[in-house]
């Protein structure tokens, strides 16, 4: 039987009974106590199912259709232009069909490729940028394709807004550790770890062990995803269950990942998710990961500690945690080089 054959009904009473809707007008316009309320409703969210939506979150729906659109673009071009951009050893660039797998995943064992491909981003960092210059690993710049006139603007206003939500989402999920707003600032200082993934997903060729996206956990803070009509998604329950949650008009679908999980001293629960495109249509989605700055410790908030829970986790730099996570999944990788910032910021 197919993991995700077992799986409670896909409809909107089922998603809504275990995923909260999260209305974020009021702490984005600055209202009395809604940075209090907000951080409330994201503790109860994280340590009950790590997933849930947001609303009025500011992102016009006009850029994020205009997004998907780009994407289609990118995924149209012939498979020779999208290799002209391979993905590098900073996790940039085009990751073509069957080349991943989720190796690092403790949800299953994976035996197959991904059925997908992506187009990474990330911060648009120059030729001159000082990270670019020294070589700074995993702080490199994007690819951009030669045929495609227009793409890039409207991909990076795309990543910009995105990262601008999640910094401004951060303060509320310090207050959800039970820390002050400001404890996580410094840790997302100075260009954060931000990427923008561009996936697109034929139809699952389901003979075994298949999957578009094998069952995993995030290795982000958080995820901010975007998905068009096509179903595919699954979040595990914490009963053991596979939910598909509905797309909800107006919404993004938020999940937390082994980021925060660590912070919370697991507290929060980083949930295992997958994709397999049952359908007669290909699928796309978007997916943005906000992470710390990779020159920070991750580190268990003290809030999360006490004489009956002491801290599951070392302090551990960013960019090992990267590394481990991109080894075990990415073909193409291999060492990154992380012992370079270990050694820097140590």
């Amino acid at each position: 039987m197919h993991l995700f054959q077992q799986h409670a009904p896909g409809d909107l009473d089922a998603a809504l009974a275990q995923l909260p809707i999260l209305d974020l007008a009021p702490y984005l316009s600055g209202e009395d106590g809604a940075l209090e309320r907000l951080a409330a409703e994201i503790k109860q969210a994280c340590e009950s199912i790590g997933f849930f939506y947001i609303t009025k979150h500011g992102i016009p729906q006009a850029l994020i259709d205009n997004a998907f659109a780009q994407s289609r673009r990118f995924h149209a071009l012939p498979l020779e232009e999208k290799k002209k951009l391979p993905l590098d050893k900073h996790n940039v660039g085009y990751l073509a069909m069957n080349a991943s797998v989720q190796k690092h995943s403790t949800v299953h064992k994976a035996t197959k490729p991904n059925q997908n491909e992506s187009f990474f981003i990330t911060h648009d960092r120059g030729p001159d940028h000082p990270d670019v210059i020294a070589g700074t690993p995993l702080r490199g710049g994007n690819y951009w394709p030669d045929k495609l006139p227009g793409f890039r603007d409207r991909v990076m206003t795309y990543f910009h807004a995105l990262n601008d939500l999640g910094q401004r989402l951060v303060p509320a999920f310090a207050v959800a550790l039970g820390m002050e707003a400001d404890y996580l600032d410094d840790d997302f200082a100075n260009e954060n770890n931000a990427k923008l993934r561009l996936l697109h997903y034929p139809p699952t060729q389901v003979e075994d062990n298949d999957f578009g996206t094998g069952p995993h956990t995030d290795n982000s803070f958080l995820t901010i995803l975007a998905r068009d009509e096509t179903p595919g998604l699954a979040i595990r329950l914490p009963s053991g269950e596979w939910l598909p949650p509905p797309v909800i008009p107006g919404t993004f679908l938020v999940n937390i990942g082994n980021m925060i999980r660590r912070m919370s001293n697991d507290r929060f629960l980083s949930t295992p998710h997958g994709v397999i495109v049952d359908a007669d249509t290909d699928r796309y989605s978007m997916a943005y990961f906000h992470s710390p700055n990779v020159t920070r410790s991750v580190k268990v908030a003290p809030s999360c500690v006490d004489e009956a829970h002491p801290a599951k986790y070392e302090p551990t730099l960013y960019a090992d945690l990267i590394r481990e996570f991109y080894n075990a999944n990415y073909f193409h990788q291999e060492d990154h080089g992380t012992a370079e910032i270990r050694n820097r910021y140590d």
